[in-house]
C-alpha cells in the first residue's frame, strides 16, 4: 500500500513538473512569449508577488481598456512594469495608454506610448517565481554548482570502484 501511494505521489510530482515546464518554457518559446516574475504587489490580488506572468507580443492597436500590459517605463532601462490599461491619452506621440496597478490608488504618472509596450499578459502561474528568484541568488547558484561537481565526483568514484571490483573478480578463479 505504501509503495502504491509513493508511486502515485511520484507520478503526480512528475506530471506537475512537466506541466509547469511546458507552461513556463515550451509554450513561451514556441509562441515568442516571455515569462517574467512578479516582484511587487502593485497588481495584487490579480497577480501576487512570486507569480510568473507570461507576456506575449501584441499589436498595440488592438489593446483595450482592462487589458494587462507589460511595458518599459524608461528607455534603455531593463526594468519592466506590468499594469492594467485604465484609459487612453492622445498627444504628440499619438495614442498612449494610461495604466494603473490593480492594487494602486491612482493611475501611473506618465502615459505609456506604443513603443514602450513589450506585450500583453497572456496567463500566469502562481508562486513559481519564488523558485526562480531564489535560484538566481549568488550563494544559491554557487551551492548548486558545488553540488553538481560533488555529484560528478561521486559518480566518478563509484565508476572507478566498480571497475576495480570487476577486475578483482575477473582475476579470482571461481
Amino acid at each position: 500500500m505504501r509503495a502504491r501511494v509513493a508511486k502515485a505521489l511520484s507520478w503526480a510530482l512528475l506530471i506537475g513538473v512537466v506541466t509547469a515546464g511546458a507552461a513556463l518554457i515550451l509554450v513561451p518559446k514556441a509562441t515568442g512569449a516571455r515569462p517574467l516574475t512578479v516582484l511587487s504587489g502593485s497588481m495584487e490580488p490579480t497577480y501576487d508577488i512570486g507569480s510568473v506572468v507570461v507576456v506575449r507580443p501584441v499589436d498595440t492597436d488592438e489593446l483595450a481598456i482592462g487589458d494587462v500590459i507589460t511595458f518599459q517605463p524608461v528607455s534603455d532601462d531593463p526594468r519592466l512594469t506590468t499594469h492594467r490599461i485604465d484609459g487612453f491619452a492622445f498627444g504628440a506621440e499619438g495614442k498612449q495608454f494610461v495604466t494603473k496597478g490593480d492594487n494602486n490608488d491612482t493611475v501611473d504618472l506618465e502615459p505609456v506610448s506604443a513603443d514602450q509596450v513589450r506585450g500583453e499578459v497572456w496567463y500566469s502561474v502562481p508562486l513559481v517565481g519564488y523558485v526562480s528568484v531564489w535560484l538566481a541568488g549568488g550563494w544559491v547558484r554557487t551551492a548548486i554548482n558545488l553540488f553538481a561537481v560533488a555529484l560528478l565526483l561521486y559518480g566518478g568514484v563509484l565508476l572507478a570502484g566498480g571497475l576495480v571490483e570487476r577486475r578483482r573478480r575477473e582475476k579470482v578463479p571461481a
